[in-house]
């Protein structure tokens, strides 16, 4: 008889217990993978993003080399040369003051403007022509898989600030192009948008 009760099988509620203590252990260790998970994400799609910004910079910088090296005072430039694309984009510079990122809960559209660079052959697309739109996945430039030229401007965009008159008589003939390169996209997890932003100054020449 004392044998029978030893070997007596587990209560309901022990059963439910050890069921109750598995599925939080469950639950933790997928909270855990599932954040790890978004963590990898969005360090990759930084990653991706930045070198998305470091392309419009690089940019920026060797279409400004480009007129400097061919500045002539009220010269004119081809518009299919670097130095051409450079005009046309420093002539259509109209904002007096970049949009901010702060405390943002959606990414803001580009502000009138705004505009970004094909990096493929280093072109000045203007902002009006349609391609700025909101990112799908991640801010980025997309182009077309048979022409190779850009299709679509995901997210990101560049505004550009031009310096205004210094009253200072030596500081009155430098002038500069801030060119504040704004990228913005949906968080892979939880909060407010992800969002990337530098500013590249160049200076005009003068004659």
């Amino acid at each position: 008889m004392l044998k029978q009760r030893r070997e007596r099988g587990d209560t309901l509620i022990e059963v439910l217990f050890a069921f109750s203590i598995l599925s939080l252990v469950i639950i933790g260790a997928m909270t855990i993978m599932n954040q790890g998970t978004i963590a990898s994400q969005r360090a990759l799609e930084t990653t991706l993003v930045r070198q998305q910004v470091d392309a419009q910079a690089t940019t920026l910088r060797f279409l400004h080399d480009a007129y400097v090296a061919k500045f002539q005072n009220n010269g004119t430039y081809d518009i299919n040369t670097p130095a051409g694309q450079w005009s046309v984009m420093s002539s259509n510079i109209s904002a007096t003051a970049a949009s901010s990122f702060s405390n943002v809960s959606t990414c803001p559209s580009p502000p009138s403007g705004s505009f970004i660079l094909d990096a493929s052959n280093a072109q000045y697309v203007n902002g009006s022509a349609g391609q700025l739109v909101p990112a799908s996945t991640f801010a980025q430039v997309t182009y077309d898989a048979n022409s190779g030229a850009l299709s679509q401007a995901q997210g990101i965009w560049i505004e550009a600030i031009r310096s205004q008159a210094s009253p200072d008589v030596n500081q009155k003939n430098t002038r500069y192009i801030d060119f504040h390169i704004d990228a913005c996209w949906d968080n892979p997890g939880q909060g407010p948008p992800m969002t990337i932003g530098t500013i590249v100054r160049l200076y005009e020449p003068q004659s």
